[in-house]
């Protein structure tokens, strides 16, 4: 009968013991998620900083470059002289185009798909 007590004392340490590693476990756990926050917020700022201090950089190139309007000024300029470009194109090789197009939609060779089968 003692022995039978000694085992069911064993046990019940053995489960306290379990008990005290997997709340220690969950402690680390927390610490180590919280750090890892942290870690994570730092970095994020010091993103973010970065990020800001590039945009200065690129913001004030811009101003010694021109200013707003002369930008879009040259910006017009370039798309106007796109346009003029594509429809020069356009209009230079419209009629070839259309002559391919229609020959390959008139020349129709009509043949049977290699898959049918005529049964008699």
């Amino acid at each position: 009968m003692t022995s039978q007590s000694q085992g069911i004392q064993q046990l019940l340490q053995a489960e306290k013991r379990a008990k005290d590693k997997l709340e220690e476990a969950k402690k680390r756990k927390g610490k180590r998620l919280k750090q890892a926050k942290e870690e994570a917020m730092a970095e994020m700022d010091h993103y973010r900083l970065q990020r800001e201090k590039e945009f200065r950089h690129k913001t004030s190139a811009l101003q010694v470059m021109g200013s707003q309007g002369n930008l879009s000024t040259k910006i017009e300029e370039q798309t106007t002289e796109t346009i003029r470009n594509l429809t020069g194109s356009y209009h230079k090789n419209m009629e070839g185009m259309m002559k391919k197009l229609l020959n390959t939609i008139y020349d129709i060779n009509p043949e049977i798909h290699p898959n049918f089968k005529y049964e008699v």
